[in-house]
């Protein structure tokens, strides 16, 4: 049994057959072939497949595509021209904020959320706010010093 859906997805409307049990990430992985969202635990943990649902950070890996029936969908990919996006894929690479790059895609999701909410954020609160996405090559420090870096040059550029 399968069931129409209808999203947009990065900016593009998007009807197609899914299993009611599909999770949005193999949709996206399998289906419209947007590698960019990462399967990791496949449980909701590690952070790696986080993308946006109607702006909103969310899981993929625990999310049924036909819940996103009507909704947008943003991937890393769909960021390509986001400014914000931008600056913390410059400042990842200044401040060796990845390696391996598996965790990167959901790292750049989340931490572009924290840019935008959190202007004020201190490197507790990035900590804290980054503390669902997992990383096992960079300690965290080049990641929590690229949104660092960005935070500072937004202050810097605004006064």
């Amino acid at each position: 049994m399968t069931k129409t859906i209808t999203l947009t997805i990065n900016g593009r409307r998007v009807t197609a057959q899914v299993s009611p049990r599909t999770h949005l990430a193999d949709f996206l992985r399998e289906q419209q072939l947007l590698t960019g969202t990462h399967l990791g635990c496949e449980h909701g943990v590690c952070g790696a497949c986080t993308l946006l649902i109607d702006g909103q950070p969310a899981r993929s890996c625990i999310t049924y595509a036909v819940a996103c029936d009507g909704r947008a969908v943003t991937t890393v990919e769909g960021l390509d021209a986001d400014p914000t996006a931008a600056e913390l894929r410059d400042a990842f690479s200044a401040e060796h904020g990845l390696q391996c790059g598996f965790c990167t895609p959901g790292m750049l999701v989340a931490a572009r959320d924290v840019v935008l909410r959190k202007p004020d954020a201190d490197d507790r609160q990035i900590r804290v706010e980054m503390s669902g996405n997992l990383c096992r090559c960079t300690g965290y420090v080049g990641i929590v010093n690229a949104i660092r870096r960005v935070l500072d040059a937004r202050k810097t550029n605004a006064g």
